[in-house]
């Protein structure tokens, strides 16, 4: 393993969404990820059209895999083995589920004082919503921020599920723990790393909660400079039937984009009029129209207008300025390692591993010997 974090070695408890990208990001940066999966001898495969499976694949690159039968004694002090030779442990079940399991946050710090005990919840440790199943909509739908996106005239979008799970989860969580990694290596004290999605989706919008206390934001959609409602910030249909990015927000940059279409300053509506914005929505949309999405990346080549080819996923793969943002990861092609570091560069990562493919090797570097290792097989402890 090759990137900053080589050397740490991570024990991620296998779920979905924001553990296995947090469990990602980790391994990107070099740490030996080792993934306790359940055991699952005669699995159908995913049915087709489902999300079932995929923390497995792109997200579960990089990782080792081992089967641990939890639900059995012989399992949990397997993992509790584990835990013993472990910089970090990453969870992201419900409140209480660790605890039944004799692996919460004390049985695992009694076990190793230096551990980082890291664990994802979508509400947090308490209240009302705790015990309750999410996904990344409910969190950004509590956290105000879904009450933000799209036109006024049909509900919020669902956005994916990059803000909640992914970025107010998986990232701000991966930051959490390299953060006690450090204060570990000083103190030689480990800590519970606390993350939930809501808290993460909220802080993600903190400029708009700074604009709003401020009086700069208005609490409707389609309302303000940076949500769709202003005309020099948003998308546009192109002759094609493509679509263009606008983001023309600041005054030197408004200048680039109408010198570029060619309309002279005084033919459009004042930009700073508000009540003026719906007719010059219309003006520019008319001259985007005029002209294919390839014609107008020509025109806006090399200015700094703001505009960009809203690019389809295919696209976004095969656009060749974007050739240091996807690698080729077991013949598929992905978003590479980010960020970049100079001294301690990270690979390419690994292809994912099955469930249970590194059994016999992880557990064997705690001791658990081949003529254990079938008996534990035998049992159904281990798979």
């Amino acid at each position: 393993m090759t990137g900053p974090l080589s050397g740490v070695r991570v024990l991620e408890f296998a779920g979905l969404g924001p553990t296995p990208f947090c469990g990602m990001l980790l391994s990107d940066l070099g740490a030996d990820v080792v993934r306790v999966d359940r055991p699952q001898p005669s699995r159908p495969p995913a049915a087709p059209g489902t999300l079932e499976g995929y923390t497995t694949r792109a997200l579960g690159r990089g990782r080792r895999s081992v089967a641990v039968n939890l639900k059995q004694q012989a399992g949990r002090e397997i993992a509790g083995a584990l835990v013993e030779r472990a910089d970090v442990v990453l969870e992201g079940f419900r409140p209480g589920v660790m605890e039944r399991l004799g692996l919460g946050p004390d049985d695992c710090l009694s076990r190793n004082p230096r551990v980082v005990y890291a664990r994802m919840t979508g509400w947090g440790q308490s209240g009302q919503r705790a015990q309750t199943a999410g996904h990344d909509i409910n969190y950004l739908a509590a956290s105000g921020i879904l009450g933000t996106f799209g036109d006024p005239a049909g509900p919020p979008p669902a956005p994916l599920n990059l803000v909640a799970d992914f970025g107010g989860g998986g990232a701000l969580m991966a930051l959490g723990i390299v953060s006690a990694l450090w204060q570990a290596g000083r103190s030689g004290q480990g800590q519970v790393v606390d993350a939930a999605m809501v808290n993460g989706s909220a802080l993600l919008g903190t400029m708009v909660y700074e604009l709003l206390g401020g009086g700069d934001w208005h609490d409707r959609r389609h309302a303000n400079l940076i949500d769709g409602a202003a005309p020099f910030y948003g998308t546009y249909e192109t002759a094609d039937g493509k679509y263009l990015a606008v983001g023309a927000l600041e005054g030197q940059f408004y200048q680039a984009l109408t010198g570029r279409l060619g309309i002279p300053a005084g033919e459009l509506p004042d930009r700073d009029d508000r009540e003026q914005w719906p007719r010059l929505r219309a003006r520019l949309a008319a001259e985007f129209r005029r002209r294919t999405q390839a014609e107008w990346v020509a025109v806006f080549q090399g200015s700094d207008a703001c505009v960009t080819a809203v690019a389809s996923l295919h696209e976004a793969i095969a656009d060749p300025d974007n050739a240091g943002v996807f690698v080729d990861v077991g013949g598929v092609r992905q978003p590479a390692p980010v960020p970049r570091f100079s001294h301690t560069p990270s690979g390419v990562p690994r292809p994912a591993r099955p469930a249970g493919a590194d059994t016999g090797e992880v557990l064997g570097e705690i001791g658990i010997d081949g003529q254990r290792l079938r008996e534990l097989r035998a049992a159904g402890i281990v798979g």
